[in-house]
């Protein structure tokens, strides 16, 4: 019976081993498979950041001549504001991975953005100016590119191309579709700004007349821009590729009216809330 004990036990250890092997081969094979999968997810992961891309904008500051002191808290002001802009589209950038249409990114992204930008360069243009020489050609440096890894697919869209559209949606717009984007009902109606203008100076009426006349031709402009984009677009495309961009431009005229009336009579006040514009039915 003692004899018989070793035998029971080796054969119970290579019972017990091999046991242990076939948990142990198993293990590994799971754990090889996770890691694949994990390995995988942060490849797609990253490629999706890369497809993203970055917003790339000149720097303002080194085509600025010398500031004068009265003028550098409102230039300071304003180029912190440019970098603010550029770091707000690049989040908006990010965010919008794999929405829109072959033009998105230039019409939601860049195109407001470079809007914004025409509009702080102005003011800090007339801010040099008012004691100073008033800095000319900075409007060119306004517009802004997407940079490495943003051409990707969707030919110049936002990285991935939006999933295939459902009946009754159009193509090349938002994963929602064209419901809220552009049906093609309405126009735009903008608040008028002559009306609420006080008693413009002799000076300043050549600018203010151009300025309004400016303000009349981009309403113009973005209805036509309403009708040709009938059936395009996502959710907001009406307000990102078309009322958001016409406010930057009414801003930036606005500005230039209040500012040429101000250079010899107070300054007109609250004008830039008649900026916005809305969609009529």
């Amino acid at each position: 019976m003692s004899r018989a004990l070793p035998k029971y036990h080796k054969r119970r250890i290579a019972m017990i081993g091999g046991a242990s092997a076939v948990v142990l081969s198993g293990a590994l094979i799971a754990g090889s498979a996770l890691a694949g999968e994990t390995s995988k997810n942060n490849a797609a992961q990253a490629s999706t950041k890369a497809a993203a891309g970055t917003i790339s904008c000149p720097a303002v500051a080194p085509s600025l001549p010398a500031v004068p002191a009265s003028a550098k808290a409102e230039v300071d002001r304003n180029l912190a504001l440019l970098n603010t802009q550029i770091a707000e589209a690049n989040k908006r950038l990010r965010e919008t991975v794999g929405q829109g249409g072959p033009n998105f990114v230039q019409n939601a992204i860049l195109g407001p953005l470079k809007d914004k930008r025409v509009a702080t360069i102005n003011r800090i243009a007339t801010a040099i100016g008012r004691t100073a020489a008033r800095p000319q050609g900075l409007v060119s440096l306004a517009p802004c590119t997407l940079g490495a890894g943003g051409a990707t697919n969707n030919a110049g869209g936002n990285a991935a191309p939006p999933a295939a559209p459902a009946a009754g949606q159009a193509n090349g717009g938002n994963t929602g579709g064209n419901t809220g984007g552009n049906t093609g009902a309405g126009t735009i109606s903008c608040p008028d700004v002559a009306s609420r203008l006080p008693a413009v100076p002799a000076s300043a009426k050549a600018e203010v007349d151009r300025n309004l006349a400016l303000l009349n031709t981009q309403i113009a402009e973005a209805n036509k821009r309403l009708r040709e984009t009938v059936g395009q677009g996502g959710p907001n495309f009406v307000q990102n590729a078309i009322l958001g961009p016409l406010a930057s431009k009414r801003t930036a005229a606005i500005d230039r009216i209040a500012i040429s009336i101000g250079r010899t009579a107070a300054k007109p006040q609250g004008l830039a809330s008649l900026a916005s514009c809305t969609l009529t039915k």
